[in-house]
């Protein structure tokens, strides 16, 4: 039997002992329990956050759970709303908040990996906590991100609690086709997505990944609505991915995807982008246009859309080849890239470049939120086609090496610049 380290004291070995000892399905749970223990806590839960944007959901265990509680197959998943409560503030500020009682304290803790807000950790402790302990309970809470990382390969369980409305099956397509994580903090960078997806599935994707010496990011918008639009973007998606893990060039990617559209999709069939590719030494960005809307750009507090010269959308020419064009960065930029529902007709009320110099004092994680409820706002929540945007802040400098604080060389780019409170 593992022996728990004396109260207070965060020990990750033993963390992950009970943790590999269960079952996946119970992984949170095991973490939980082993976390309560360290940290002393009375309570301890973990909310994860909903699809929507705009509620955390508790995941817990029974057969029967609390009024309007959604049940499955043993766990039971209640919502709550985030408008205007201490979740919201946390999940926004990134910091631990302190809530004195007559017995303890409260502390609600951001569960979060590299920007990506997973969700909170709740835990209520017997007595007034120090700083050092409010630190483990940040530790922890980083600690358990990795569990819920880990745990949901291999189970359903927190995929359908972060879903409060069933999905479609074109949207379960859809789903599929984006990056496991939305966010991503990578020194250099800070880099967010997200999708408001309208009543009828539009078609749209966006994609990211991080190699050694590239970011490569793509923002695409398959003609049509439900399964034919999500079944064209799988195709498009998937060809840019296999010739993006072969190693070709932006050019040849887009030809790639091209043909594949061209070849396997219906007469008539296309799927406007933009294919972006960074090279994080020389700091030189290309980008394709594929019939795509501009983006924009805010830098030196002034918003501007980037003019690109404009190529067929993929699948239109077989066997066409697309020339990248050179891509304007500078240190402070925030380049916002958008699919055509940010700019639909009856959203014509809202001035998305406006929106985008409100939000200059935000993190990317939360700009693409903001500007998500600003759509709905102007559309009366119903949208008539997917509205999606990628917004990247480019910090520059060049990539360096620094000692972290276990003694061993980390990479690191700089300057870094912290995520907004």
């Amino acid at each position: 039997m593992l022996t728990p380290p004396a109260p207070g004291r965060l020990d990750v070995g033993v963390l992950l002992d009970r943790v590999q000892v269960r079952a996946p399905i119970e992984a949170v749970e095991a973490a939980a329990e082993a976390l309560a223990e360290m940290l002393d806590a009375r309570e301890l839960t973990f909310l994860i956050a909903d699809f929507s944007g705009r509620a955390v959901v508790r995941l817990t265990t029974g057969a029967a759970g609390a009024e309007g509680a959604r049940t499955q197959a043993g766990s039971k998943a209640a919502s709550l709303p985030l408008h205007g409560t201490v979740y919201e503030r946390v999940l926004r500020t990134q910091q631990v908040d302190v809530h004195a009682l007559e017995d303890g304290a409260r502390l609600i803790v951001p569960v979060t990996d590299r920007g990506d807000a997973i969700g909170l950790l709740e835990l209520v402790l017997p007595t007034s906590p120090v700083p050092t302990l409010i630190a483990d309970a940040a530790a922890a809470a980083h600690a358990l991100a990795y569990v819920v990382i880990a745990a949901r390969r291999y189970t359903d369980v927190f995929e359908w609690g972060q879903r409060t409305t069933p999905f479609s099956l074109a949207a379960e397509i859809q789903r599929r086709l984006l990056p496991s994580s939305y966010t991503c903090e990578a020194g250099q960078f800070t880099l967010a997505g997200w999708l408001e997806p309208a009543a009828s599935v539009g078609g749209d994707t966006f994609d990211y990944t991080l190699n050694r010496d590239s970011l490569h990011v793509s923002i695409t918008d398959a003609v049509g609505h439900e399964i034919e639009a999500a079944l064209l973007a799988t195709l498009l998606v998937g060809g840019l991915r296999n010739a993006r893990r072969q190693g070709l060039d932006l050019d040849a990617q887009a030809r790639y995807a091209n043909d594949a559209l061209a070849e396997n999709a219906p007469a008539g069939q296309f799927v406007t982008g933009q294919l972006m590719r960074v090279n994080l030494s020389t700091q030189r960005a290309a980008i394709v246009n594929a019939g795509h809307p501009f983006p924009l750009r805010l830098r030196g507090g002034r918003v501007e859309e980037i003019q690109l010269d404009i190529e067929p959308p993929f699948g239109v020419v077989p066997g066409k080849s697309f020339q990248p064009q050179r891509f304007s960065l500078e240190a402070g930029d925030r380049i916002i890239f958008l699919t055509d529902g940010m700019q639909e007709r009856n959203a014509a009320s809202l001035d998305v470049a406006a929106a985008l110099a409100a939000t200059a004092d935000l993190h990317p994680r939360e700009v693409v939120h903001e500007l998500g409820a600003a759509i709905l706002h102007a559309t009366g929540g119903h949208l008539r086609d997917d509205a999606t945007m990628v917004c990247l802040d480019w910090y520059g400098g060049p990539p360096r090496r620094r000692e972290s604080e276990n003694g061993a060389d980390a990479d690191l780019a700089s300057p870094v610049r912290p995520p907004a409170a």
